[in-house]
């Protein structure tokens, strides 16, 4: 049998946590806080592997094994690896309080609306497009993504960058919990992006709690974690603030965010994005979402049609291709409009983009240009043409068909041999 407690965060070991083990396993300074048995085998843990080995030898001598962890070892810990090498009726898990868990305490906070991202041993940018897209996030940090590295990100994403409209949702505040349930060394420390950005946090560092206080989720929930997603997508252009009927339309807008497919932890550019709908409406579906827009009346639209809808969107002033060197690699890019340099625009976006470019276009002679520079930046590429009519009244209490302007939707989606053109 393998034993886990978790400990800290105000769980202390029990005096006599480790009586006939064994084994004992855990970090250097788990260890060396409990009275080891006679004759017990200790494993500091650093690479997982061999003290799994370690652990099966014992299991195999019928040697009781006892596993110290930090908080709550089910959550984000070793519980996973034990239960998928050794099952998971070998284990007897005696849980503490997680670091997520003391860390909302601690800023007298409720967290069953908060979502939860581990930066620990991952790319950060999972962790970057969660905090710019949701209202309470928990980042569980590791080396090279901790406070600092997580404000440098967020400082100019949710922060005003040159060129951007600020609204009142693109400020964030950092949380950095720091040796949770220490009773000398424990710290809470407020912060801008900005400030994490330029401090030395140590080694310390327990979890980060990033808040966009003004759109902080109220209310009784069912379900923990993110919101639910909406009930439904591609909304009519009436749910949109816009102008002169210039904005994407909601069919052609159901097929782009099908050839998107913005979900959490994503990144999605709206170049040329008009009113923003393709933005909103990722944003909705959990991405991060960034909204460039070469008019200023424009930038303001998209901004509040943004705050409409209780989502967040990057809103940045500027054209297409000059300003997206500003931006940070997107998974999926939407390209909307077009003009002399839409090929450029393409190019540009296809060169960055992880996963799919999506291109409408109401003009049909820019479409070689445009599948040409999908193509050459090694897309697989495909495309339809959208002709749909609307059921609209008559006199009479009659209805009749009425056509919509059609447009061209060309999409190009990152084969795996193209991976390396991906800008890093």
């Amino acid at each position: 049998m393998i034993t886990v407690v978790g400990t800290g965060t105000g769980t202390p070991l029990p005096p006599d946590v480790a009586a006939g083990a064994g084994l004992v396993v855990g970090g250097r300074r788990h260890l060396d806080a409990v009275r080891l048995p006679e004759g017990a085998e200790r494993v500091v843990l650093g690479p997982l592997a061999p003290a799994l080995d370690v652990i099966e030898r014992h299991l195999e001598k019928e040697s009781r094994v006892l596993v110290l962890a930090s908080g709550d070892p089910g959550f984000f810990g070793i519980v996973r690896v034990l239960a998928e090498r050794f099952g998971a009726d070998r284990l007897e898990v005696r849980a503490g309080v997680s670091s997520v868990a003391a860390a909302f305490a601690r800023a007298g906070l409720p967290w069953d609306d908060a979502v939860v991202v581990s930066a620990h041993g991952r790319d950060l940018r999972t962790a970057v497009n969660v905090c710019r897209a949701h209202p309470k996030v928990a980042v569980l940090t590791g080396p090279g993504a901790g406070p600092a590295e997580l404000g440098a990100a967020l400082r100019h994403a949710c922060g005003t960058p040159p060129g951007a409209t600020a609204h009142a949702s693109g400020t964030r505040v950092l949380v950095v919990a720091s040796a949770l349930g220490d009773p000398v060394r424990e710290r809470v420390d407020r912060v801008t992006p900005a400030e994490a950005a330029g401090r030395d946090w140590g080694a310390d560092v327990s979890v980060v709690l990033c808040l966009d206080e003004t759109r902080v989720p109220g209310g009784v929930r069912t379900v923990a974690g993110a919101a639910a997603g909406p009930a439904g997508w591609a909304l009519d252009e009436g749910e949109f603030t816009h102008r002169d009927s210039m904005i994407t339309k909601f069919e052609v807008r159901a097929l782009a965010l099908a050839r998107l497919g913005p979900r959490l932890g994503d990144l999605v550019w709206d170049v040329g994005a008009g009113s923003g709908s393709v933005a909103v409406e990722c944003a909705r579906l959990g991405a991060a979402a960034v909204a460039v827009e070469k008019t200023a009346d424009g930038a303001a639209r998209i901004a509040a049609n943004a705050r409409a809808h209780g989502v967040y969107v990057d809103v940045r002033h500027g054209s297409a291709p000059g300003l997206l060197g500003e931006l940070p690699d997107p998974d999926a890019v939407f390209v909307g409009g077009g003009g002399a340099e839409l090929p450029a625009v393409v190019t540009a976006c296809a060169v960055r983009a992880r996963r799919t470019v999506v291109v409408a276009m109401a003009a049909l002679d820019r479409v070689p240009a445009a599948r040409a520079a999908l193509t050459g930046a090694g897309f697989s590429c495909d495309g339809v043409l959208l002709q749909s009519s609307r059921l609209a009244p008559l006199p009479g209490d009659v209805t009749r068909l009425a056509a919509t302007n059609p447009v061209f939707l060309l999409w190009g989606t990152r084969t795996p041999s193209s991976e390396e053109g991906v800008a890093q």
